[in-house]
């Protein structure tokens, strides 16, 4: 099992950015940040930009994979946006995951005065956003004179429903080939089936309830679910990663260190390979002692990276 965090960007760089050298130092194997330009009732409050946010962490960080966790066709561009990661991917010496979700109601998806988009649309935005982005990012893999699925010629050409593109150009590409990997966010049927297609990991929040136990049982179903989408596309089950983030469950998996070891059992149990938490902040959302976490990273931890006999 493999443990990440999620560290929001709510603090300057200055007061902040000691936590992803810790997380780090921690043995966390990824770290992630949120990709909002305001999040829930956070909006009045500091917050910074993942990308220049993750730009930082992979300077002051050395080993730990990074991500966003998830980026928002709300307001990212796939053109621009395969620019960021071709840098921040350059920059992280080949570190970064790139999480990719739909894009939620709220602040985000109402800042910009754009048209509020029906579930239906979002789902069909959030495909041409996938596909158009997997195609940019091939594309620089293959200018550069690497097998890659690009379009011929130097530049991409698009003309979608959401998005468009004329010439795009993504040379050299990323570090990692022929693209850094993809984390999808699926729940639903259509996401699942972006996430069978093109991630390299499927992460999920699993599907609400109202206790504990009742959360844990809709995780369950959407693993199940999960496998048969991966059959029917043919894809190897092992060949995807899982991802949980545990903190969407009614209790805080940083709430107790006691909490933190049920979670990660539970995920193991239904074929999760990787967990996600949340660094502990002093209210509000994620309100927790840091304390908690320090005993994780001593004493938990270890023991998951400890070689099985």
């Amino acid at each position: 099992m493999r443990v990440g965090i999620v560290i929001l960007a709510d603090q300057r760089w200055s007061d902040g950015g000691w936590r992803w050298r810790r997380a780090e130092e921690y043995g966390f194997d990824h770290a992630w940040t949120y990709d909002h330009l305001g999040w829930r009732d956070l909006v009045d409050g500091p917050w910074f930009d993942a990308v220049p946010t993750l730009t930082a962490a992979a300077v002051a960080t050395s080993r730990i994979r990074l991500g966003t966790l998830v980026a928002s066709p709300n307001f990212r561009h796939p053109v621009h946006f395969a620019r960021e990661i071709t840098a921040l991917d350059d920059i992280s010496a080949g570190r970064l995951t790139v999480g990719v979700g739909a894009g939620g109601l709220g602040f985000d998806a109402n800042v910009l005065g754009r048209p509020e988009l029906s579930p239906r649309a979002r789902a069909d935005r959030f495909a041409e956003f996938v596909d158009l982005l997997d195609l940019l990012l091939r594309a620089g893999a293959a200018g550069s004179g690497d097998a890659g699925r690009g379009a011929a010629g130097p530049g991409v050409d698009w003309a979608g429903e959401h998005y468009a593109a004329v010439d795009a150009r993504t040379t050299p590409g990323c570090r990692q080939r022929p693209r850094v990997p993809f984390l999808v966010a699926a729940n639903g049927p259509r996401a699942m089936r972006l996430a069978a297609r093109y991630g390299q990991g499927w992460v999920t929040t699993g599907a609400g309830g109202d206790d504990l136990d009742a959360w844990w049982a809709g995780v369950a179903g959407l693993a199940r679910r999960f496998d048969e989408t991966l059959a029917a596309v043919g894809r190897d089950r092992d060949g995807v990663d899982r991802f949980l983030s545990l903190d969407s469950a009614p209790v805080y998996s940083m709430s107790s260190v006691a909490a933190f070891t049920d979670a990660i059992g539970r995920a193991g149990q239904l074929g999760f390979t990787d967990v996600v938490t949340h660094w502990p902040r002093p209210s509000s959302w994620y309100a927790g002692d840091e304390a908690v976490l320090e005993t994780v990273a001593s004493d938990v931890l270890p023991e998951l990276n400890r070689p099985q006999l």
